[in-house]
């Protein structure tokens, strides 16, 4: 898995890149169909919003057969390795959960801002790279993005531990409107299997869900492992402390499985 000089240059230029149909639809559907027993699971690792429903399930390749090959997939990590310049390793592993009609907010935010400030992540060397396990599309709570924002580097931010259940260190209204005037807002889309990648200081946010539409999206954060991070006061769910660099398996890890048993 080669990424292209031009998606390399938009990635630097815009902080994003979308990758359409990365995964084919029975891959997507294979590793949503491993989301229904994750989430009735009550373990530390499961995050409820207010009303009740998942929002997040943390660390799930390390319980699911299926995530443990996603998080070893070439398709996600030769990528990181290609766009960091180095060996990665997985610093967060997750499935947000916008369920349909009861997905909450996810306020203005840099993942760089809370890995910094909680987790001691030295410097912005670390990435996303997002699954779609659903269709996104712009009724069902879509990641926003400002484009460009990323080169302003790490904002100070504040520590929202009230709007949603999930503390996250967030922009004021003011600076996001600063920034909105000066590269607007998109908000990427694509059927399931499609792959975004998002620098960590790129800012972005998403509204609720109120559609009839789930939008499950895998996450792995990958870190260079020249930037470990320094602080331990995350559980290892969270933020994980295991600095080995990621061993790739091979492009079809994920052939063999039965959805009807997942």
């Amino acid at each position: 898995m080669k990424l292209t000089q031009e998606q390399i240059e938009a990635y630097e230029t815009d902080g994003y890149i979308l990758l359409e149909g990365l995964f084919s639809p029975d891959e997507a559907a294979l590793m949503k169909s491993r989301l229904p027993r994750l989430y009735k699971l009550d373990r530390d690792e499961v995050i409820k919003e207010k009303s009740g429903a998942v929002r997040t399930v943390f660390a799930a390749h390390t319980f699911d057969e299926v995530f443990a090959r996603v998080a070893r997939h070439p398709r996600l990590i030769d990528p990181a390795r290609q766009l960091l310049g180095s060996d990665v390793y997985m610093h967060q592993f997750k499935v947000n959960a916008k369920a349909a009609f009861n997905g909450d907010v996810w306020q203005w935010h840099q993942d760089f801002g809370t890995w910094h400030e909680d987790d001691g992540m030295p410097e912005a060397r670390a990435m996303n790279v997002a699954v779609f396990l659903d269709e996104v599309n712009e009724f069902n709570g879509p990641l926003m993005f400002i484009p460009r924002s990323h080169k302003r580097g790490r904002i100070e931010a504040s520590h929202d531990r009230s709007t949603t259940s999930y503390p996250l260190w967030t922009l004021d209204n003011a600076k996001v409107a600063e920034l909105v005037a000066e590269g607007g807002i998109v908000a990427p889309k694509g059927r399931a299997g499609t792959v975004l990648i998002f620098q960590s200081t790129l800012v972005h946010a998403s509204s609720p869900n109120l559609s009839p539409w789930d939008r499950n999206t895998l996450y792995v954060t990958t870190n260079s492992v020249d930037n470990a991070i320094t602080r331990f006061k995350r559980p290892d769910f969270i933020a994980h402390r295991d600095f080995t660099p990621i061993e790739t398996l091979d492009d079809h890890c994920l052939a063999g499985f039965d959805q009807a048993v997942a």
